[in-house]
């Protein structure tokens, strides 16, 4: 979408900027004190707000909290299995918890949040085989086409390689996969990159390369479970991607973009000119506009 960003988005990336929140990506020592301070227990608890006009379920696999949030009134069978983002290492945000019960109410049907153990404690070869049994305990009595696989940054990644993995095992893929300014290449070295990284208000490449390492767990960087864009992205569900031109990530969206054109693959590619990582978490006029789209892909 070409269009100039909302009054509303301006002055967030203004005060993103101004209380330099930046500066957690930007210098690796400061990520790795993030990782170390940030670490709450009472995170895995949704907040109150989450339970307004819906219902709230726990089911924990292998000692994964997985919280499933249905309207009270539900009308659809459709079910996302949604992953959070936080580069690997951060914690699920209330962001997470408002938008998953806005997306649970607008379509009428149930979304699934795990929260998922982190790096550095949980590395890759852990996670990914983590969440491919919870989408099977989760989901598996939902039939494949109701089915919805969603998330944003390392959350959109995981649920990329999630897809790859259901089809190596010979599962059922999704109708859809869904990701949200996805971290599709750990290895963060597009020539395009260090030019985003400057319009960027949030992200930065020094820290994703640190979290990338704490979450390699001695993996190489360009593996797909780590950078999916390097997977075969073949014989999956119906793809989606949504990303913002203030995104460093931009480049790695725009090369799967090609990739999979390339590749026969079909993509619905939606570009939000000048909004940032994780937009769509938000309440701006940009991200009522991509859930507006996010709820017809949910319930098509």
């Amino acid at each position: 979408m070409r269009s100039a960003p909302s009054i509303r988005a301006r002055a967030l990336i203004t005060a993103m900027w101004l209380l330099r929140r930046k500066q957690v990506y930007a210098d690796p020592e400061k990520l790795r004190e993030s990782v170390d301070s940030g670490r709450r227990h009472d995170r895995e608890e949704p907040p109150s707000l989450i339970y307004r006009g819906t219902q709230v379920t726990r089911t924990d696999v292998d000692g994964t909290a997985c919280y499933t949030i249905r309207p009270k009134a539900l009308t659809s069978a459709k079910h996302v299995l949604y992953c959070h983002g936080g580069a690997y290492v951060h914690e699920i945000q209330r962001d997470h918890w408002e938008f998953t019960r806005r997306l649970a109410l607008r379509t009428g049907g149930a979304v699934t949040v795990p929260v998922y153990p982190l790096a550095p404690g949980s590395t890759c070869a852990e996670t990914v085989p983590l969440v491919r049994r919870i989408h099977d305990r989760v989901l598996g009595d939902t039939e494949p086409h109701s089915r919805i696989l969603m998330g944003d940054s390392a959350g959109g990644a995981l649920s990329l390689v999630l897809a790859e993995q259901l089809r190596d095992h010979g599962k059922d893929q999704p109708k859809e996969i869904v990701l949200l300014s996805p971290w599709l290449d750990a290895t963060m070295t597009d020539p395009a990159e260090p030019a985003l990284d400057r319009v960027d208000p949030y992200l930065s490449v020094p820290g994703l390369l640190e979290a990338a390492h704490l979450y390699a767990g001695g993996l190489p960087l360009d593996d797909p479970w780590l950078s999916p864009l390097n997977g075969k992205l073949t014989g999956l569900g119906r793809l989606s991607l949504f990303i913002g031109t203030r995104d460093v990530l931009l480049a790695d969206a725009r090369r799967f973009r090609d990739v999979t054109a390339e590749r026969g693959v079909d993509l619905e590619y939606w570009e939000y000119e000048g909004m940032f990582h994780a937009w769509m978490l938000t309440t701006l006029a940009e991200a009522q506009d991509a859930t507006r789209r996010l709820v017809h892909i949910v319930r098509r």
